[in-house]
């Protein structure tokens, strides 16, 4: 695991990663032609929001999140995992504290199986069930909360980072005096 974050931890696989996560939030994402809001990125939806959703997207709208589902928000989570993951294990406060990144781990795994549960809605249309329903708006809710939490986490981390270099180079600037 801990090779995982070191690698994910690489300047250079911080860029990327940070690069094709921004991509694919900002660009990708908001421009999928479903007619409507992706499930995902609601905080949570009930029964009537869900097949409400699913019948504005039309035949042609299914099929393109399905696509979207399957394909690029399979990448995503993999992406925003070692983003995340591998920020947190180098920016990490003490050596005892590298497990805070596998929170991101965590939220990419609710994030698969929200795309499954999504998937399986999909495909069923309009034969789906309620629990169904509840299962993949669960799996979306703690995929944001997860997320929340380790941005937060992430955030504060880059903070200190940066505090912590500031406070150094004004204490060698003072030895130097």
């Amino acid at each position: 695991m801990r090779q995982f974050f070191e690698f994910a931890g690489s300047t250079r696989t911080l860029v990327l990663t940070l690069v094709v996560t921004a991509v694919i939030l900002f660009l990708a994402f908001p421009n999928v032609p479903i007619n409507g809001e992706l499930l995902d990125q609601k905080m949570g939806y009930s029964f009537s929001e869900a097949t409400d959703a699913l019948e504005t997207y039309g035949d042609d709208g299914r099929a393109m999140y399905l696509w979207i589902s399957l394909v690029l928000d399979t990448l995503f989570p993999i992406v925003y995992v070692t983003f995340f993951g591998g920020l947190i294990y180098r920016f990490r406060a003490t050596e005892g504290t590298w497990w805070l990144a596998c929170m991101p781990i965590l939220g990419g795994v609710c994030d698969l199986l929200e795309n499954a549960q999504i998937s399986a809605m999909l495909l069923a249309y309009p034969d789906i069930s309620e629990s169904q329903v509840a299962w993949a708006s669960s799996f979306t809710q703690v995929k944001h909360w997860i997320g929340s939490l380790y941005l937060v986490i992430s955030v504060l981390l880059l903070l200190t980072f940066v505090m912590r270099t500031v406070v150094a180079k004004i204490r060698a600037s003072g030895t130097r005096s």
